[in-house]
């Protein structure tokens, strides 16, 4: 299932967000630490490479991920030309007041009091960018909440004497190319609910978590992993909890509930679904398959 998701008040936005980048400094680009590239809207890259604009990328719920992948990616895009990457989490009031300075850093220019430091937050629904503005601003201005879109139309704010800040929507982009992505960003909550099936979301988590976390998924539903897979993982997590339907059927839905929001919630452990290896290989298999496809179709049509 390819999983796409872009509701129509989203291409104003990237039309309104296109002509604010022209007179910002600095691009804040909120990413989620447990899945940074997946999350990474390619249409920002785009906008803000065309007018020259420096990045601050924040991988926000560090406290969310995994340590480990958290430094490989902070490498990975700190060796990238005109970006600054840091690892923190919006709701920590120390991490955010380091954020304006981090700023000015990369835009050395700003420096002299003539004019004003002038920033933009950007990024896909639901990786804290209202939270990082409420808390930048010491208000609560943007609406905060755990459903992807909540914020609709740009506003902006003076942060004190010479900076300004512009919180913007949260945009995805009209064609997700990999399937991974897609389903990382189900299983994140970045995509609204009617474009997935959280079956299949879950049991993509699920493949991810017996791979990578498996001792997670002991510690917390007791159940043996031995040849598991996705699928199977939902249907144990379903008879250990009594999750069943009238019947006696087991009920995957409220299973892959349950294991999509212990994820999301770090009730699970501190998880990334991706590494800039995993991203790599990923890659590389979705374009092998994808070229098997493609030769495929053209056999059967002639």
């Amino acid at each position: 299932m390819s999983i796409q998701w872009f509701p129509g008040h989203m291409s104003l936005a990237r039309k309104k967000a296109a002509e604010t980048m022209e007179w910002v400094d600095v691009v804040i680009e909120v990413v989620d630490a447990r899945l940074p590239e997946a999350s990474s809207n390619p249409l920002i890259r785009t906008l803000r490479q065309h007018r020259q604009r420096p990045a601050l990328k924040l991988l926000n719920k560090a406290d969310l991920a995994d340590p480990a992948a958290t430094r490989a990616w902070l490498d990975f895009y700190n060796q990238q030309n005109g970006i600054k990457a840091v690892a923190l989490s919006c709701k920590t009031k120390a991490d955010v007041s380091r954020v304006t300075g981090y700023c000015q850093s990369i835009a050395p220019h700003r420096n002299d009091n003539t004019k004003p430091l002038r920033m933009m937050i950007m990024g896909i629904p639901n990786v804290g960018k209202s939270t990082l503005m409420n808390a930048l601003v010491k208000r609560r201005v943007a609406a905060v909440g755990d459903e992807p879109a909540v914020t609709k139309a740009q506003q902006s704010f003076d942060l004190g004497p010479g900076m300004t800040i512009t919180d913007t929507p949260g945009l995805l982009w009209p064609k997700i190319q990999y399937d991974s992505d897609g389903y990382m960003l189900a299983a994140s909550h970045a995509i609204g609910t009617n474009a997935v099936m959280e079956e299949d979301v879950a049991a993509f988590l699920g493949d991810i978590l017996l791979a990578r976390y498996p001792k997670l998924l002991t510690t917390r539903y007791g159940i043996a992993l031995r040849r598991l897979d996705g699928p199977s993982l939902l249907e144990a997590v379903a008879k250990r909890r009594g999750c069943l339907i009238k019947g006696g059927d087991l009920d995957l839905e409220k299973a892959a509930l349950i294991l999509l929001d212990d994820y999301r919630s770090g009730t699970l452990g501190r998880i990334s679904l991706e590494t800039p290896e995993t991203r790599e290989a990923m890659i590389a298999l979705e374009s092998r398959e994808e070229g098997r496809g493609a030769r495929g179709e053209g056999e059967a049509e002639v």
